[in-house]
């Protein structure tokens, strides 16, 4: 029944002419052009990681979570005609939602790796396992924050008008453009209570150990994410068969 699900979503989300392969086109072209005019400013090298890289890394993390969590909070409502047959239950969409974001973004990767080889700047990972961590603890932050916001949209449907407002300004919080490095120590604590600046720079930690990790944690990653899954799991739990009412 999930496979059914997810061959309908995908067959939904790329049903134009460019298919899946606008969703490696649209980030790599946004990478490219961030970079160019970030490189104006700043050079080749940011804290020793090649600009590009650095920029990729940002604004995968970014997209990563923002489509992951944009996708599944939408799951249950857009998924509600099917729940009138009985095999299909909430969670079923939320997990179709959430594998398939996870299924695209893992390709996405793998051709801007591709693309980075092509363009001669392959590099080696220092700590593979660290990085795949990272991926899929923030996989499961996503999953479980827009299942949060699917469960109260079905409830206040205005929390979509409010979700929208929280992401806009995650590009700019989240050492997407630029490094924790750069923003004098005594500040740093204005944009550490954001998961995301953990997850992006640990992941350029990962991948040159010549970046550093001042500043950023991993246990705190790792306990969010179990708070979060626990609570979005919990409060499934006890509101889906109103949420199927609603």
């Amino acid at each position: 029944m999930i496979f059914a699900l997810f061959l309908r979503e995908l067959q939904s989300k790329f049903n134009d002419k460019f298919g899946l392969s606008w969703a490696f086109f649209e980030p790599f072209l946004f990478i490219f052009v961030l970079s160019f005019l970030r490189g104006i400013i700043s050079g080749d090298m940011v804290h020793s990681i090649p600009l590009f890289i650095f920029m990729m890394i940002g604004l995968v993390g970014l997209r990563t979570m923002t489509g992951c969590l944009q996708d599944v909070s939408v799951s249950i409502k857009r998924n509600k005609p099917l729940y009138a047959f009985r095999q299909v239950q909430p969670m079923a969409a939320v997990i179709t939602s959430g594998f398939l974001e996870l299924c695209i973004k893992s390709v996405v990767i793998v051709l801007l790796a591709i693309a980075l080889y092509l363009m001669g700047e392959s590099f080696e990972v220092n700590d593979p396992l660290l990085l795949l961590s990272l991926f899929a603890l923030l996989w499961v932050m996503s999953v479980a924050l827009g299942l949060i916001f699917a469960i109260a949209a079905a409830f206040v449907p205005e929390i979509d008008k409010i979700k929208a407002m929280l992401l806009r300004p995650l590009m700019f919080i989240s050492c997407v453009f630029y490094s924790l490095q750069d923003i004098p120590e005594e500040y740093w604590y204005l944009l550490t209570w954001n998961p995301l600046v953990h997850f992006i720079e640990l992941a350029r930690y990962a991948c040159f150990e010549s970046y550093g990790s001042r500043g950023v944690s991993l246990s705190y990653v790792l306990e969010l994410t179990v708070v979060l899954t626990f609570f979005s799991l919990a409060l499934y739990h006890i509101t889906w068969k109103r949420v199927l009412s609603r």
